[in-house]
């Protein structure tokens, strides 16, 4: 998944697009599909969807049940850690707050250990997925969300990078501590802030 890049570089001086990140280039209407699974093929007759861990009331939703919640879209720009970013993206799906209202965080919980169809993981603090930064997605730019980028449901926190937007997501447990995932357990930055170019750790 890692691709050749060089770190803090900023591109053509005054012509560099200023939506992009340090050490990021504008990949233009090529989405490019990375991933460190085989794709799988999930049905939406079986998909589900839980929050478990340290809420007041563990909630798991059919394909049905999250798509009769309020609709939320995220329109903007993503960036993968592979150096390219894709501007003017939209998303349409839930938002992370509106799952959490129905499932209830306790009090202790800080982080959330996102785990997905395939058993792939990634971590992430509370506070970068509340307050209208993250989504389950399942539509972009209209059309049903492709099964190479994740489809039918992907986790989306599109301020950090891409490997963080879990692809295939099947719930969220919620946790009192960090618990790294499979990237942050092969050398990959905790949190991944593109404008910070929080790559790996010790960025």
């Amino acid at each position: 998944m890692v691709g050749g890049f060089t770190r803090g570089f900023k591109g053509r001086g005054k012509n560099r697009d200023p939506r992009l990140p340090p050490g990021q280039y504008d990949t233009g209407k090529r989405w490019p599909t990375l991933t460190a699974e085989a794709t799988p093929t999930l049905d939406t007759a079986t998909w589900t969807f839980g929050i478990d861990g340290l809420v007041e009331r563990p909630t798991t939703w059919t394909w049905d049940e999250i798509h009769a919640l309020p609709p939320s879209t995220y329109s903007g720009a993503i960036h993968c850690v592979t150096t390219w970013s894709k501007f003017d993206m939209v998303f349409g799906g839930v938002s992370i707050d509106a799952l959490l209202e129905a499932a209830g965080p306790l009090p202790s919980a800080t982080h959330l250990l996102a785990t997905c169809h395939t058993g792939y993981t990634t971590n992430l603090p509370l506070e970068d997925v509340t307050g209208g930064k993250a989504w389950v997605a399942w539509e972009v730019d209209g059309e049903p969300l492709p099964r190479a980028h994740g489809g039918p449901a992907r986790l989306l926190v599109p301020h950090l990078y891409f490997w963080k937007s879990a692809k295939w997501v099947s719930g969220l447990t919620l946790l009192d501590h960090d618990e790294p995932g499979f990237w942050e357990r092969n050398g990959y930055h905790d949190r991944g802030d593109p404008w910070l170019e929080q790559r790996y750790q010790g960025d």
